[in-house]
C-alpha cells in the first residue's frame, strides 16, 4: 500500500481482523494452533444475531475437528483431483471462466493500489483469501472510499453467492461453519459499505471509483489513479 497509516476505529480493527481471519481459513485449512484459538474464543452468546450465531456455530466446530481431517476437506471443496467442488475464485463467480476480465480489471487496481504479488503465491490473485487479505489492508491503511470501490468492484456482486456454495457442498461441515460467518459478516458489510457509499460526497477525491463498473478493463483501472 502507497496511502498513509491512518487512524483505526475499534469497529474497522476489528473488521480487518475477520476479513484476515477468513483469509486463513480459505487459503489452507486451518492448522492445529488456529484450531486451538477458534475453539477458546469468547463470545457474548447472549446476543441473538446472525453473526453470534455464525461464531458460535466456528467455536463448536474447531472443538470437534482436527487439522488432518480439516486438510481432507479442504482438499476436497477447494482442490480435489484436478478440480475441488469449489473454485474459490472471483472471476469464476462473476463470469463462469477463470482468468476472465475481472482478473485483468483486479490486476490494474491491485498495481495502482500498490500491491505486489508474493513470489512464492501461484494462485491468482482473485482467490478469495487473496481478496480478503486486500480488505483487510486497505480498512486499516486506506481512505474509505477506497475500500468502497475495491469492495463493489471485485467482491460485493458474488461473495454470498461463495459463502451459499460453500455450505452446501457435498465435503462441507467444518467450511459449512466458516461459510456462515463469512456470510453473516459479508451481509454487514454491505450494509456497512451502503452507509459509507452515502456518507461520501460526490466530490470527493476518488469518488468516480464508486460509479458502476463498466466493461472496459482500461478504463476502469484509470479510475484509481
Amino acid at each position: 500500500m502507497t496511502e498513509s497509516v491512518r487512524q483505526v476505529s475499534e469497529n474497522d480493527q476489528l473488521r480487518a481482523d475477520i476479513y484476515q481471519l477468513l483469509a486463513a481459513l480459505l487459503r489452507r485449512h486451518p492448522s492445529p494452533e488456529l484450531l486451538q484459538f477458534l475453539a477458546s474464543l469468547e463470545i457474548e452468546a447472549n446476543e441473538d444475531n446472525e453473526m453470534t450465531k455464525a461464531w458460535l456455530a466456528l467455536q463448536l466446530a474447531a472443538q470437534q475437528f482436527s487439522s488432518e481431517q480439516l486438510e481432507d476437506e479442504y482438499f476436497a471443496l477447494f482442490l480435489g483431483v484436478g478440480c475441488g467442488e469449489i473454485l474459490p475464485y472471483g472471476s469464476w463467480f462473476m463470469t463462469g471462466s477463470l482468468m476472465d476480465k475481472p482478473l485483468a480489471l483486479l490486476r490494474n487496481d491491485l498495481m495502482q493500489l500498490g500491491f505486489e504479488r508474493e513470489e512464492n503465491v501461484k494462485e491468482p490473485e482473485d482467490h478469495v483469501a487473496a481478496l480478503c487479505e486486500v480488505m483487510s489492508t486497505l480498512i486499516l491503511e486506506a481512505p474509505s472510499y477506497r475500500q468502497l470501490a475495491f469492495y463493489q468492484r471485485h467482491i460485493g456482486s458474488w461473495i454470498i453467492r461463495f459463502c451459499e456454495a460453500v455450505s452446501k457442498a457435498p465435503s462441507a461441515a467444518f467450511y459449512a461453519t466458516v461459510a456462515q460467518l463469512a456470510k453473516a459478516f459479508f451481509e454487514m458489510e454491505a450494509n456497512e459499505f451502503e452507509q459509507l457509499s452515502l456518507g461520501i460526497p460526490v466530490n470527493c477525491p476518488g469518488s468516480a471509483e464508486l460509479q458502476p463498473a463498466t466493461s472496459d478493463v482500461e478504463t476502469q483501472a484509470e479510475l484509481l489513479n
